[in-house]
């Protein structure tokens, strides 16, 4: 299912914009990966139960992820990156109540693996707090495909959020501090995410590539672009500049005006 059939959905979304337990079995060991790995959380689009302006019912079902806008829709993670010519899908499984889907691809020219997993839309908290420990270096797992184990969470190299933000809705106790003394690279594809993420990132210094400054869509094709440089080492500027690219033809807007709605750094 496509998801630009009309532009007023899009404006609907524009306008609302692990801790370290969770369900999956974790460990805190660290695990150094030999190949790139990228690891995206994606908190499912919901109607009842994020702060959202709700969208069509069946796109808005945070329990159903192959219709759901962020997941199963044209321009989803599972959708378009499993139609990415720079993308080989591997692998799908189901982790827990929680993560109702997990995706693994591997690039079709470079060795990085990326792994992307769908969290039931009620549990948009966990999902952020999953992140935010991940990227902290709190939380971290591995898992073997075809042979190979690559280390995930806070193993990975880069962490991504994909989603309504949640931090717009409720307040976490922790403060995810970096705890390993790794820098991890980051991604946040939610409204005003710079401003409302910045805390956490800071505390576990990490590098935001790409976030926001406003209300945005947060749909597949600005990390797709992003992701494109971070596999051949471009500086964040460059997948910045790339994501604004994506940004500005899929929503049809000024080049100007996604590179002023996506920043990069502090």
């Amino acid at each position: 299912m496509k998801t630009n059939f009309t532009f007023f959905i899009l404006l609907l979304l524009t306008s609302s914009c692990f801790s370290k337990n969770t369900t999956e079995t974790v460990t805190e060991t660290p695990f150094v990966n030999t190949s790139k790995v990228i690891h995206i959380f994606v908190a499912l689009c919901d109607n009842n139960y994020q702060g959202i302006v709700p969208v069509p019912a069946k796109i808005g079902n945070g329990q159903d992820p192959n219709n759901n806008l962020y997941w199963g829709c044209g321009f989803g993670i599972k959708t378009y990156f499993k139609k990415s010519a720079e993308w080989k899908f591997l692998k799908s499984e189901k982790v827990s109540g929680i993560i109702l889907e997990r995706l693994i691809f591997k690039h079709t020219s470079k060795d990085v693996y990326l792994v992307a997993d769908a969290y039931d839309g009620k549990e948009i908290k966990q999902c952020t707090k999953d992140f935010l420990s991940s990227n902290a270096g709190d939380l971290k797992n591995t898992i073997t495909i075809n042979d190979k184990t690559i280390g995930i969470y806070g193993n990975s190299d880069l962490v991504a959020y994909i989603g309504h933000n949640g931090l717009m809705d409720f307040n976490l106790e922790e403060t995810y501090t970096n705890s390993d003394n790794k820098t991890r690279d980051c991604i946040i594809l939610a409204c005003k995410s710079r401003n409302y993420f910045s805390p956490y990132i800071k505390n576990s210094k990490s590098n935001p590539l790409v976030w926001t400054t406003q209300f945005m869509a947060p749909e597949a094709y600005t990390i797709h672009d992003a992701l494109s440089g971070y596999v051949l080492n471009e500086t964040s500027s460059q997948m910045h500049q790339r994501a604004a690219k994506a940004y500005a033809k899929f929503q049809k807007c000024s080049l100007k005006a996604a590179s002023k709605l996506l920043a990069t750094g502090f």
